[in-house]
């Protein structure tokens, strides 16, 4: 095989991770690679004239282009050119190629048959890769991504910070970058590959197509994961050089899923050594707390929550009035042991959320805090902020109060336990308190009647199935169960909407700042596209609106159909991302005109910053709102920022473990949905496991098919079938890729 030939073969089949070895055992690889890709060289010599306008010895043609058009008067014709730089015959066809690449590397305009100079967009943004090679240059909230080519990809990592022009090629934006302001790591978790001179780490997030060399391996297993240290980031010119400061071991070996997640988003593991001595330091004076709080350690309240939940962080109780219903939700009172610019208040903020993940849990708090001191535990004194909420037998808000208050849950109940008290377990029942199944029951009630309007004002109820993975003492994945939502679980969480309702109005009435949690209409563009898909399912609409109601009607329509679930998933896809921020743009999923975060300070960090604010309202205490806002906007921007950082990291750690697990069941044949329709294939959702595959288009031997892209599916030509979106299929597990955490499936 030719040089030119394996570049190619290296192109056209996405195998950009050995570009770079390429580039080191093969000198002029490296040239036909960019040549291929559409970068010429710009810097042809001349090799005659002189400075009269003409071909300068040593200067390169572009530069000579550039400076001619930029001291003329107006655009110049490529004869103008051609006629002022001097050049002859043997001169044409090189200026031709100069002008062409001046123009693709987006320096130059042509109009009218004339040159100019193009003014140049730069850009600053962070690197987002995908394995094939290429990647997307993330600029901003509200602004598009620009496409990042492979020949700039290669000595690009994820997350780095990069100064950029854009330029236009072939009708679409792309980027050339012009300086790495910032690298985002220097410690990155690679597979180690052996070649003939040297070992090679291939990172083995989404920066798959770069090539790392390393030193002293020779004792190293191939395959072996490795986290290396960067001494030498990649250039034009040569591959990144690394040494490997750690060995995790081989994946056939043991399961280094979760390992190799942290790790790969530096997640911590440990506290700091000032938190750890604040931590043994808190304690509470409950004497001292008593004189200032409201004592609610007589009332029936109880927590409930997950089976295997560790920490508390709200109880319920209940009592039925003349007027209709009075509700108390408490939340525990983290605010008085986290104190403002403290050692262990800096860590929770900067960790922002707990990262819950198969096997463990990493938490915001300490366990001395999460699991102890701020937990709602059973028949144990609590500090608490309380919402006691007063609802008529319609489910208005007749009345409410906020305080600081110390309770003493009566029970621990998880949703099962619970939902077998509401439906009569005697067992259960002689085990717990008359009075908490009397209250579960008169919360059933207000659940429906506060659902009930909810309803009526539009909110959408997305309720998608979930899957809950076990795993066992080893962090093997062992069962993929389906993870129930009843009644109970509907009471929790419609009361939590409620008081984080309530907190929200009471803030913003009383004109005070507060943290919203804020969800915005939905873009136009996106519900054309939803729409369109949907019309592929045979639903037409012919007035689209931007308002929940809408939402709801289409999630109804499709209820005890086979695509329901998935018109679930798409009409959520739809939604702009909710995010936090002290401007109250409403949220649009709830239909709720002021909501924030309230009801879960133990996990979340939003959820302190609110209760500080509504600590310094109810006393009155005057506060800068200018400051304070911006504060707002800086922790909202943070804390959004690792909102998603968990979401990803909890949702990928699900997939490489549901892959693993799928290991076990090559071969076998499954039901799916088909979940998505691409131009080389459609996804299936194997529904008994909650796992997605692939049916590539080159399996489908009983026709040739096409991709009807508007209608999403793929239309055999002979034969005029049809695989569309939420057409129910028969698969077989063929390949597991764990790494990708993606199965290779075939129709049956």
């Amino acid at each position: 095989m030719s040089l030119e030939h394996m570049v190619l073969y290296h192109i056209y089949h996405g195998i950009f991770e050995t570009a770079s070895i390429l580039f080191l055992t093969h000198p002029n690889a490296k040239r036909i690679y960019d040549k291929i890709l559409g970068v010429e060289d710009r810097h042809i010599k001349s090799s005659k004239k002189n400075q009269s306008g003409s071909f300068m010895e040593g200067v390169s043609i572009e530069e000579q282009i550039l400076k001619l058009l930029k001291n003329s008067k107006g655009p110049l014709s490529f004869e103008e050119i051609l006629h002022r730089l001097g050049l002859d015959k043997k001169g044409r066809k090189a200026l031709k190629k100069t002008l062409k690449a001046l123009r693709k590397a987006g320096r130059l305009s042509i109009q009218g048959g004339k040159y100019s100079l193009e003014e140049e967009e730069i850009v600053v943004g962070k690197v987002i890769p995908y394995p094939a090679g290429f990647g997307f240059l993330e600029i901003g909230e509200g602004k598009k991504d620009i496409y990042i080519p492979p020949f700039e990809m290669h000595r690009l990592f994820a997350g780095d910070l990069v100064k950029a022009k854009v330029v236009e090629y072939k009708g679409k934006k792309e980027i050339r970058v012009l300086r790495v302001l910032k690298r985002a790591k220097k410690e990155i978790l690679c597979k180690l590959k052996r070649g003939k001179k040297f070992c090679f780490g291939i990172p083995i997030d989404d920066n798959q197509h770069q090539s790392i060399i390393l030193k002293e391996c020779k004792d190293i297993k191939e395959g072996s994961i490795v986290l290396v240290e960067i001494k030498r980031f990649p250039t034009e010119e040569h591959p990144g050089e690394a040494r490997i400061k750690e060995v995790l071991g081989h994946p056939e070996e043991k399961n280094l899923i979760i390992e190799v997640l942290i790790r790969k988003y530096n997640l911590p593991t440990s506290y700091p050594e000032e938190v750890i001595k604040e931590i043994k330091a808190l304690k509470f004076d409950l004497e001292r707390e008593l004189r200032r709080r409201k004592d609610l350690r007589d009332q029936v309240c109880f927590t409930i929550d997950p089976e295997r939940a560790k920490d508390f962080d709200d109880a319920v109780a209940i009592e039925k009035t003349k007027e209709g219903y009075r509700l108390w939700v408490h939340i525990a009172d983290v605010s008085y042991f986290v104190k403002e610019g403290s050692a262990l208040d800096k860590e929770a903020y900067k960790r922002g959320f707990t990262f819950y993940l198969p096997d463990r849990a990493i938490h915001m708090l300490p366990e001395e805090l999460s699991g102890d001191l701020c937990s709602l535990k059973p028949m144990e004194d609590r500090l608490a902020f309380t919402c006691e909420m007063l609802f008529d037998e319609r489910g208005k808000l007749l009345e409410y109060d906020i305080y600081e208050s110390v309770i003493r849950s009566k029970a621990r109940l998880t949703y099962n336990e619970a939902l077998k008290l509401l439906i009569g377990d005697p067992a259960l029942e002689n085990k717990h308190p008359r009075e908490i199944v009397e209250s579960l029951r008169l919360m059933e009630n207000l659940y429906r009647i506060l659902a009930r309007v909810r309803w009526e004002k539009g909110s959408i109820d997305f309720d998608l199935p979930e899957a809950e993975l076990v795993v066992d003492e080893y962090g093997e994945p062992v069962a993929v169960v389906p993870y129930e939502r009843h009644v109970v679980h509907r009471i929790i969480e419609q009361f939590m909407v409620s008081a984080n309702e309530t907190v929200a109005m009471h803030l913003e009435n009383i004109g005070y700042p507060c943290l919203y949690r804020v969800h915005e209409k939905p873009d136009p563009e996106r519900v054309e596209n939803l729409l369109e898909i949907l019309a592929g399912l045979g639903y037409k609409v012919k007035k689209p609106s931007l308002n929940p109601k809408f939402f709801q009607k289409i999630i109804e329509d499709f209820e005890g159909r086979s695509e329901e679930n998935l018109v679930r998933f798409l009409t959520l896809r739809s939604m702009k991302r909710a995010h936090y921020s002290p401007h109250n743009l409403g949220h649009f999923g709830l239909a709720s005109e002021h909501y924030a975060h309230f009801t879960s300070p133990i996990r979340r960090y939003p959820d302190l910053i609110v209760h500080r604010l509504l600590k310094k309202a109810l006393r009155g205490e005057e506060i800068d709102y200018e400051k304070t806002v911006a504060y707002l906007e800086m922790a909202g921007m943070h804390l959004s920022k690792q909102e998603r950082l968990a979401e990803e990291v909890e949702r990928e750690a699900i997939d490489r473990l549901k892959a693993r697990f799928m290991r076990a069941h090559i071969g076998e044949e499954f039901e799916g949905i088909i979940t998505g329709v691409i131009s080389f294939g459609f996804f299936v959702e194997i529904q008994e496991y909650m796992v997605e595959g692939l049916v590539n288009i080159a399996t489908l031997k009983d026709d040739n098919y096409i991709y009807d892209e508007p209608a999403h599916r793929l239309v055999g030509i002979n034969t005029g079938k049809v695989y569309r979106l939420g057409d129910r299929v028969k698969v077989k597990v063929v390949a597991v890729d764990e790494e990708r955490a993606r199965l290779e499936l075939v129709l049956v």
